[in-house]
């Protein structure tokens, strides 16, 4: 089953995964990493946006809320406060 993304046409889709497949491993990886950290910032940004009064450090608090949820964030951080993301 080929899940072609709808705004690309079926010879694009080919080249790109021809390519994707002749990646190596270790290309592989670190395509992955920089878009987990690319991910990781835009949602910084997004808490910054939101909350322009945060401190860097309050974003990255946040940030850790969220991606781990209230349960872990109190477990690893017990006196932190509980910042919006």
């Amino acid at each position: 089953m080929e899940v072609r993304p709808a705004d690309t046409d079926p010879e694009t889709y080919q080249v790109w995964l021809r390519v994707l497949r002749g990646l190596t491993p270790d290309q592989r990886l670190r395509n992955t990493l920089k878009l987990c950290l690319q991910s990781r910032q835009l949602a910084a940004n997004g808490i910054s946006q939101r909350h322009p009064n945060y401190t860097e450090h309050e974003v990255e608090m946040a940030l850790r809320r969220w991606h781990w949820g209230d349960d872990l964030f109190c477990q690893v951080y017990p006196d932190a406060e509980l910042l919006a993301p």
